[in-house]
Order: C-alpha cells, then sequence, then structure tokens
C-alpha cells in the first residue's frame, strides 16, 4: 500500500486495508476532438502512455443513466478498457433496463464529485450500481481514476469489484 489519503477512492482504499499503488501522469489535453457522443477521443490512450502502460489495462469510468422502473432512471457506473467503446445496449441488457445512455456532465458531477476523465469506481458521492468489462479478469493489476485527473491507482480487479460491488459483464467492443 502507498500514497496517501486525498481523495475518497484513496481514503475508501485505505480505510479497507486494501492493497493498492497510487500513480501521478501529466498529459497535454488531446485537441479537443470529440466523438459523436462528446467524450474526449484520446483522452483514455494519452494517459495510458503518460502511465507506460497499455491502453487496455487502463479502465475508464463512465457513469450512465438507465431507463428503467424507477422514476427518472438510474445512474449506474461502467468500467472499461481506456481503447474501447461502451456498449450502451449491453449495459442496459446487464441491469435488466429498456435503454442506458451516457449522463449529462452535471449528472455526473452531482452523483460522483468528480468532472468527466477524473471519475472513479470507488469513492462516489452516491452509490451506484456497477458493472466491469470482463476483460479485467484477465490482469493481475489494474489501473482506475483515483477520482481526479492525472491521478490513477492500480488494484487487483478482484479488490476493484469487492469495493464496488461491482458485477463482470461483456460491456466493452473493441
Amino acid at each position: 500500500m502507498s500514497g496517501s489519503a486525498g481523495t475518497p477512492a484513496l481514503v475508501l482504499l485505505q480505510t479497507r486495508g486494501v492493497a493498492y499503488t497510487v500513480h501521478s501522469y501529466e498529459i497535454v489535453e488531446p485537441s479537443g476532438v470529440e466523438t459523436h457522443r462528446g467524450e474526449r477521443a484520446a483522452y483514455g490512450p494519452a494517459a495510458a502512455a503518460a502511465l507506460g502502460i497499455a491502453p487496455a489495462r487502463l479502465f475508464k469510468t463512465l457513469v450512465l443513466l438507465l431507463e428503467n422502473e424507477r422514476p427518472g432512471g438510474e445512474l449506474v457506473l461502467a468500467v472499461l478498457p481506456s481503447d474501447a467503446e461502451l456498449s450502451e445496449r449491453a449495459v442496459a441488457h446487464a441491469f435488466g433496463a429498456k435503454r442506458a445512455a451516457l449522463a449529462s456532465e452535471a449528472q455526473v458531477q452531482r452523483a460522483t464529485g468528480s468532472v468527466p476523465g477524473g471519475v472513479s469506481p470507488l469513492g462516489s458521492r452516491k452509490p451506484m450500481r456497477t458493472l466491469i468489462d470482463v476483460s479485467a479478469d484477465g490482469f493481475t493489476t489494474l489501473l482506475v481514476s483515483a477520482g481526479r485527473r492525472g491521478l490513477a491507482v492500480e488494484l487487483a480487479p478482484a479488490d476493484l469489484a469487492a469495493l464496488c460491488t461491482a458485477s463482470y459483464a461483456p460491456i466493452a467492443v473493441k
């Protein structure tokens, strides 16, 4: 275990006594090119390059709004490789919902306390059901955001799943 408390994700890891390593990195923001959904197209791979790891080992966390029986829907988390696209249909299917769509930036900030690009699956303001892509199980350790841009935490996939009470599902499309 290394690093000091500074984000809710790191506080949670310390409190639970989970083995982890903190990695900080700096990247020049991508040119602002956005995908059709408004995501920064190159942030994940650029962060992986700054960390010196394969993009498939750095997992991004996306917040989605499910259309289900709950009034107004339900916010959930999807954790997948930084170089993969999300299958919203697969997320909806895994949660038994009609549809899933990326949440607005305002919804993301209210639910997690972080801005897109710095969302951690650990330590959100409000608990959310979480899915982790099945590819995570192929790694001894993986990296996720520690709760702010430029800060990642490395831990075992099983520890991540246990802390998030997450399920594994095939939600990524390469």
